[in-house]
């Protein structure tokens, strides 16, 4: 029996709120996203926004008392995958970035992952940007019901793995709500007509990290920021999505 809990149309409505106060944000953070500026500012900048939104950042505290999230955005820049932590450091031309945020609004959250170049890069680290963009439409394109998670997966795994570049197993979707992680887990990899059947009321974020090189991940001494083994460029982009009767709602658009 499934542990997914369904959202009403009432709780979809209020995270759609909440998802559109996490692109908001990405709207106010993007023209600061350029060289020179630090991380610690755009985390500053989204903080300010989404706390005179009526709403709290997500991330900000979150995970284990000994040693919770400091910032309220992940910025994770170059080879870093997921969760880096908004420090001094600047932004210079060639870097990629991804902007991950999170609010709670109105006891609901809302989740998305953007991946910005600083100015012009290289055109290998462009086709990864580009690829890991269209591995989540493609994923999108999917969602309906009776469609399964491994469609989702595959959709991904099949789009980069084709392109050249390799999936992030460790770090996968998830299911949100009133929490910010529920089930069920949405693995970026996959075979097609496996693993749970979508239903109308569901409501889970899809967010592939592909890496230029190799899969594998390394978790660092500060217990979140996540690279490549190898350092080479990742890139994510994530969407908070709703199963509805005849598809998909992207509540993070």
């Amino acid at each position: 029996m499934s542990r997914v809990a369904l959202k009403s149309a009432r709780e979809i409505e209020i995270m759609r709120r909440a998802g559109a106060l996490v692109a908001e944000t990405f709207r106010v953070l993007e023209p600061h996203v350029k060289p020179g500026v630090t991380l610690k500012e755009l985390d500053r900048l989204a903080e300010e926004h989404i706390r005179k939104a009526g709403a709290t950042p997500a991330y900000l505290g979150y995970g284990p008392r000994t040693n919770p999230f400091p910032g309220t955005i992940c910025a994770s820049v170059n080879e870093v995958i997921c969760h880096g932590i908004p420090d001094s450091r600047q932004l210079q031309e060639g870097d990629i970035i991804g902007v991950d945020i999170g609010v709670l609004l109105n006891g609901y959250y809302g989740d998305a992952c953007y991946t910005y170049t600083v100015g012009p890069v290289r055109p290998e680290v462009q086709g990864l940007v580009d690829a890991t963009r269209a591995s989540l439409n493609a994923a999108l394109d999917l969602v309906k019901p009776g469609a399964r998670l491994g469609d989702i997966g595959h959709a991904i795994q099949s789009l980069a793995e084709g392109r050249g570049y390799s999936v992030v197993r460790e770090y996968t979707g998830h299911g949100i709500g009133k929490r910010l992680h529920e089930e069920p887990t949405v693995l970026h990899h996959g075979a097609r007509y496996t693993g749970l059947k979508l239903q109308p009321g569901m409501v889970f974020t899809i967010e592939p990290m592909i890496n230029l090189g190799r899969p594998e991940t390394r978790l660092l001494g500060d217990g979140w920021t996540v690279i490549t083994a190898d350092k080479s460029p990742s890139a994510q982009f994530e969407h908070t999505v709703a199963v509805t009767q005849k598809g998909c709602e992207i509540l993070t658009l």
